[in-house]
């Protein structure tokens, strides 16, 4: 226990001169960023025991949400096992251990499609051989982290990649499964998403350049040295990323290089893994589209799903696999009320996924007359998706379900007969019962008119809408990334102290389509911003909540949305939990040295070039924005190794609002990424102090009844 007054640290001011467009910032915390300084590592130590001796009062609290969370956990459990070739993949977990267990066992025969069901998961799936134990790799490291997992075609080698350090550059390996030993294959700094080729005898995969993007494709013999893999494919363009894949069909690799904005693919009959990859479309700007490889009618073809010309919401269509770019047969065409986001090809049947009125959907076609069949559910909010089928020719779909009340479930629809069967539902240990929780969704009008949609869930004996309730609200708003309602363990421990839980689906997400990402990214980012506060005040106004009981948590870009809500109305929270957060954002898109900038610019605009794109980041910037006014409470967590927001803007944006007497917290874990902690218990430990963090802000640090 810390005696006597608790004084904040305060980091050295060391001016630094920022110059562009005849503005000159002097940025006196920039000397943060070189994590090889002693007197950055002291400085950030010196912050989190600042930040444990401020929380102390909440470790109890802590401990009870940790508790909790593990009480409703059924530990020692395994994944749906998944059919692939000759055997049932899945992982497994058991109690005690932070990581999971990798392991298959052989199907009973080539008709066997229907996953095993076991009555006691402790004793895995009859037959099971461990492929690879995640606890035995992660010894002797505090951090790890598996970013590739593959098979060979005929199951008998497996391909793993690993990071030890939090940094997303992962190490790959080859494994001889039979033996269980490790092949002198061994190749250091690569990306995540390696990948065998149908023969076994190659594998591919991306390495990344000075600024962490994946920039070239490699291909590897099995057996040969690193200094001998080839170099299949470059991007010199700095605003797009690079992947390798294979389609489900096996006929095809595919090389897909993209931005922000614009896609451009390669393919390559898998056959033939030295040959020369094809352009399916040149990249066009401002055109994206996905490639997946069909057989209709006896012949191969593309399927693309795209928004060239005015299909702003995106269209299908496909094309000869030997001559994409000709004639386009067209499948689905543009609709303004839904988002066509994916198709995936089987042997049998097509699977679409789309949105409509802000929710997934899932399609089937059965290559018949019968047309897109939508699944249906009855809630009223939701999230689906297929996921776990890798085999050509199943007959069955696997689709996940979950909301803010159903844990998340699996089932196989046998696509011939429309049956559904209930593979499993994420155990809740402890009694739980879905009918104590409402969801419902709310509608706030922003400052231009526009209605922003808000999902809510709570506990219906503990709130009484009207009634203010201490509230957590959450968002992010970029990348068109759509933040679905889902279930959370965790989040019990919330709900059950009588909290509301809400999402604010802001502007710059994709919930509505591609027009409502439109309107929050670039020159409308503030749109983002201003709707997350529209959000806030129709929770205050309608009786939900206070500003007393009101705190706000956002991740990563969702980070720089609550460093920039903090700034423009810090009056309507009582905390702000900002995790990983872009509070430095300006500073960051002006340097193309640093990781990911340049692909950036697409999404934030181009502040190097541009002086009213460097204008009006600058209007919204968190750390160049605070300003002496009374902020909520504020608590900041990121990590050091973290890659794609770097420690030093939160450490930065703490520093800044200290000089104006805010009450902030900054929490930096010394071993972990952009993740955070690695480990299932750790990261339950992350949640517990985050969320215990969270209600002490809203007033409610008591156990729960």
């Amino acid at each position: 226990m810390t005696s006597g007054p608790i004084t904040p640290p305060l980091a050295a001011k060391k001016p630094q001169h920022r110059e562009h467009h005849n503005d000159i910032y002097i940025d006196d915390y920039e000397w943060l960023r070189d994590k090889d300084n002693p007197e950055v590592i002291a400085h950030l130590e010196a912050e989190n025991s600042y930040t444990e001796a401020r929380t102390a009062n909440q470790e109890n609290l802590r401990q009870q949400i940790f508790t909790e969370i593990k009480n409703r956990t059924q530990e020692t459990d395994l994944s749906v096992p998944v059919r692939r070739g000759a055997f049932w993949y899945y992982t497994r977990t058991v109690e005690g251990r932070q990581y999971g267990i990798h392991c298959r066992a052989p199907i009973s025969g080539p008709d066997d499609w229907a996953a095993p069901i076991l009555d006691n998961v402790s004793q895995g799936v009859p037959g099971e051989q461990v492929l690879l134990d995640d606890n035995v790799e992660a010894e002797g490291h505090e951090f790890f982290s598996l970013g590739s997992f593959d098979l060979s075609e005929d199951g008998t080698q497996l391909l793993y990649a690993v990071d030890v350090e939090g940094d997303e550059r992962y190490t790959i390996r080859v494994r001889t499964i039979a033996t269980g030993e490790n092949l002198p294959d061994s190749i250091p700094n690569t990306s995540a998403g390696a990948l065998f080729d149908p023969s076994g005898r190659y594998l591919f995969y991306t390495t990344v350049d000075d600024a962490w993007r994946p920039d070239t494709v490699w291909r590897h013999e099995i057996g040969s040295a690193r200094e001998a893999d080839a170099s299949i494919f470059h991007e010199p363009d700095e605003r797009f990323w690079v992947g390798v894949g294979i389609t489900r069909s096996r006929r095809f690799l595919m090389i897909e290089a993209g931005s922000s904005v614009t896609t451009e693919s390669w393919v390559l009959d898998a056959s033939d893994p030295t040959g020369e990859f094809t352009v399916v479309w040149p990249r066009q700007d401002n055109v994206e589209y996905d490639v997946e490889h069909a057989v209709i009618a006896a012949e191969d073809r593309l399927l693309i799903v795209h928004n060239g010309g005015t299909a702003v919401n995106f269209e299908l269509v496909s094309v000869r696999a030997e001559d994409p770019q000709g004639e386009k047969r067209m499948l689905l065409p543009h609709d303004p009320q839904i988002r066509l986001e994916s198709v995936d090809a089987f042997a049998d049947f097509l699977v679409v996924e789309y949105r409509r009125d802000g929710l997934t959907r899932l399609a089937i076609d059965r290559h018949d007359a019968s047309g897109l069949t939508e699944l249906d559910f009855d809630e009223p909010l939701f999230a689906v998706g297929s996921a776990g089928n890798p085999e050509w020719a199943q007959p069955t779909l696997r689709f996940g379900f979950t909301s803010f009340v159903t844990p998340s479930t699996v089932y196989d629809l046998v696509v011939k007969t429309g049956e559904r069967r209930l593979l499993k539902q994420q155990p809740v240990l402890g009694g739980y019962d879905p009918k104590l929780y409402e969801q419902r969704r709310e509608w706030a009008t922003a400052a231009d008119g526009t209605r922003v949609p808000i999902s809510l869930v709570y506990r219906r004996d503990l709130v009484t809408p009207g009634t203010p309730a201490p509230t957590l609200l959450y968002g992010y708003g970029s990348y068109e990334h759509s933040i679905d309602p889902g279930f959370g363990i965790a989040r019990l421990s919330l709900l059950d102290r009588g909290m509301i839980f809400a999402i604010a689906h802001v502007r710059g997400g994709g919930e509505l389509g591609r027009t409502w990402y439109s309107m929050g990214k670039t020159t409308t980012k503030r749109n983002t911003f201003t709707d997350f506060v529209s959000c806030a005040r129709h929770l205050i106004d309608t009786g939900f909540t206070t500003p007393d009981q009101l705190v706000a948590e956002g991740g990563s870009a969702g980070g720089l949305l609550m460093g920039a809500v903090a700034n423009l109305a810090p009056e309507l929270f009582a905390g702000i939990l900002a995790e990983v957060p872009f509070v430095d954002a300006l500073t960051s898109i002006l340097d193309p040295s640093l990781p990911l900038t340049v692909i950036e610019w697409d999404e934030w605009g181009d502040p190097l070039h541009d002086a009213d794109v460097y204008a009006y980041m600058k209007s919204y910037s968190p750390v160049e924005n605070v300003h002496a006014v009374d902020y909520p409470s504020i608590l900041a967590v990121t990590s050091l190794n973290d890659t794609r927001v770097l420690y030093v803007e939160p450490a930065k944006w703490v520093a800044r609002l200290r000089e104006v007497h805010a009450d902030a917290l900054l929490k930096t874990e010394m071993s972990a990424g952009h993740g955070g902690v690695s480990g299932r218990y750790s990261a339950w430990h992350e949640r517990a102090f985050n969320y215990a963090w969270v209600l002490d802000a809203a007033g409610l640090n008591a156990p729960v009844e």
